[in-house]
């Protein structure tokens, strides 16, 4: 598979993450204040992105190892978009609604190749002499 064809494919993938997200994010604004609403939301559909990026994407088997390694892909994106929701919200005085769809895509190329680089590297060194 292409380079072109994954990132079409991260893409796709990113907008079901998006309103997976975004879903959960409104219906714990109901109980949650709206940052301890976006943290329960991204981590929620950060498991489901491994999913799908592992086999939609990159076709690549999920493991633990994986799995584990995962949430580095999300660092950077957690970080910009956190940071952006306050600034947004607290500072900007933005509506909570809309901040975190305008923050998720300043983060999107770092998750890409990131994400790329976690889920495409083996689980195992090669041995050596083969």
């Amino acid at each position: 598979m292409t380079v072109r064809e994954q990132i079409i494919r991260f893409a796709l993938v990113g907008v079901v993450n998006t309103g997976t997200y975004y879903c959960c994010y409104l219906l714990l604004l109901h109980l949650l204040p709206y940052v301890a609403a976006h943290v329960v939301a991204f981590v929620l559909s950060m498991t489901g992105s491994f999913f799908l990026n592992s086999r939609f994407t990159y076709r690549s088997r999920p493991t633990w190892r994986k799995f584990l390694l995962f949430p580095l892909t999300n660092a950077a994106n957690f970080v910009i978009t956190t940071s952006g929701v306050y600034l947004l919200v607290d500072v900007l005085h933005l509506g909570s609604r809309y901040a975190p769809l305008i923050t998720a895509a300043a983060a999107v190329p770092i998750t890409f190749a990131v994400s790329r680089t976690i889920l495409l590297r083996p689980d195992h060194a090669p041995e050596a002499g083969r």
